[in-house]
């Protein structure tokens, strides 16, 4: 069933996150400071640099010794070598390197810029230069989040660990779906009639990225500090179709007609 209606509450208060910070703590704390409570059917996008920083994905570009092929790769692209010997170690392959440009299949099958690393609303580091990695498995943090919410309030909201990808052949970034878990990650349409009667054959929503796109509005991409998105209007949508990660979203190699 198609919602008419989505709520997006972006939660006030969540503090800066460190280290084995507990995400579900801040989460539920941030919900009853703003006078909410979990309902049946809610879904939390959480910002994938919160995830990195609780989990202690953090890399110190002074510890990093670049490769003969990190060097030459940064000579063609303009970047620190040091930064680009993480991409390589986060990367299955390289697939454009340019200046100012890399862009690679990360080892989980993401396509996108930098292996995801990042240096922005990270924070310096007291021992040097640091930089944020993508959590070492979205989908199981998403997972763990949501057990760990419904263990403290009884109620388990789906989850989506969110970041911002560029897309092919679009200009700017859009909210990605990076881990997920209590929801179809893909809604599968086909075999439903469409307005005229007509059966749909080719119909897979990305559902996931959907939400992750939209709680991104909210979340802001700068200095705003509203890292996790309450979402609710969903409930009758996601309880339609077997819950799916979101490594689901990913199209097996041979099916990609672009890599």
């Amino acid at each position: 069933m198609v919602p008419s209606r989505l709520e997006l509450i972006a939660l006030p208060g969540i503090p800066p996150v460190a280290r084995g910070d507990d995400l579900a703590r801040l989460i539920v704390d941030a919900m009853r400071a703003a006078s909410l409570a979990f309902a049946a059917g809610d879904v939390l996008v959480v910002a994938q640099k919160i995830v990195s920083k609780a989990e202690d994905r953090f890399a110190d570009l002074r510890a990093v010794t670049p490769s003969a092929e990190a060097i030459r790769l940064a000579g063609e692209t303009d970047k620190d070598p040091r930064l680009v010997e993480l991409i390589l170690s986060e990367s299955q392959r390289v697939l454009r390197a340019r200046q100012g440009v890399l862009i690679v299949v990360h080892r989980r099958g993401w396509v996108l810029a930098n292996a995801g690393i990042d240096a922005s609303n990270v924070g310096p580091g007291a021992d040097g230069e640091r930089v944020l990695l993508l959590p070492e498995d979205p989908d199981a943090s998403a997972a763990r989040i949501a057990r760990a919410i419904g263990v403290r309030v009884g109620i388990v909201p789906a989850v989506i660990v969110n970041d911002s990808f560029g897309r092919a052949w679009r200009n700017g970034t859009t909210g990605t779906a990076l881990g997920a878990a209590g929801l179809p990650s893909l809604l599968d349409l086909r075999g439903k009639p469409d307005l005229f009667g007509r059966t749909l054959r080719a119909s897979v929503v990305g559902l996931a990225d959907e939400i992750a796109a939209a709680a991104s509005i909210v979340q802001g991409q700068a200095a705003e500090a509203t890292p996790v998105v309450l979402v609710r209007g969903l409930a009758a949508l996601i309880g339609s179709a077997p819950g799916s990660d979101a490594a689901s979203l990913i199209r097996p190699r041979e099916q990609d007609l672009f890599l």
